[in-house]
């Protein structure tokens, strides 16, 4: 009988980790992690677990790990967390002005933040479509709201969010007639404990910087209390709505 499977993609941000952790510790489903760096799942917690370990996240490496979950014959996905994400590096920094933007900064980020979840969505369907209930989750970001920018700025992060989910808005009308089975969800964490965020935790009001354990569990009671509808869903770590 087939076993059902968490699978995290991107797997090696802390949320991701965090996910991956409470999945094997307290939700007693098989996991399924695919990452570039997969050291975090050497430990032997992570036996019985499959890591896909892929070089880069080129369509071509993609379709490679989307095969590689196919000859997993007792297999069934039914929570999927997409959870790549750019907001800084070494050459890449949030916009405060119109002055300071760069196309290939931009670029860059659209590619992490947009592009490559979308390439994840598109040859993941084929695959989980039929009748088992899956959830698929993409991290995206209350600032990538059109309706609720107030102070502007960080145009490309901002941009690349609000494309992403237009994008999943657009797909779940379309798996709405041909994957039925198929629910997807626009999660917003909230400002969380890591590397991304490190930066800018300076301004986060106080009980607003969230450990990722806390996230991850908040977004396992989302998904688990989100109805199949046919349509996508955005919201953040409450499980409130966010305006489109």
């Amino acid at each position: 009988m087939a076993t059902p499977t968490t699978l995290i993609i991107g797997a090696n941000s802390e949320i991701a980790k965090a996910l991956a952790l409470q999945t094997v510790q307290e939700n007693n489903n098989a996991l399924i992690v695919i990452t570039r760096d997969a050291s975090f799942y050497h430990q032997p917690l992570f036996h019985n677990s499959k890591v896909i370990t892929l070089a880069d996240y080129q369509e071509q490496s993609i379709v490679e790990a989307i095969e590689l979950l196919k000859a997993s014959t007792e297999t069934l996905v039914t929570n999927v967390f997409i959870c790549h994400g750019l907001l800084h590096n070494k050459h890449v920094t949030p916009e405060k002005r119109l002055q300071a933007f760069d196309v290939d900064s931009f670029t860059e980020v659209i590619n992490a933040n947009t592009v490559t979840p979308m390439l994840w969505l598109k040859n993941l369907v084929p695959y989980l479509s039929g009748k088992q209930v899956c959830k698929i989750v993409t991290f995206s970001a209350r600032v990538g709201s059109i309706s609720d920018n107030k102070i502007g700025g960080w145009y490309s992060y901002r941009a690349s969010k609000a494309a992403t989910n237009m994008l999943l808005k657009s797909a779940a009308i379309e798996l709405s007639r041909t994957a039925k089975n198929i629910k997807l969800i626009s999660f917003h964490p909230g400002t969380t404990d890591s590397p991304l965020s490190k930066p800018f935790q300076k301004n986060v009001p106080e009980g607003k910087l969230f450990t990722s354990e806390f996230v991850a569990s908040q977004l396992f009671n989302i998904v688990a209390n989100t109805d199949l509808d046919g349509e996508a869903s955005f919201l953040d770590w409450k499980g409130e709505s966010i305006p489109w």
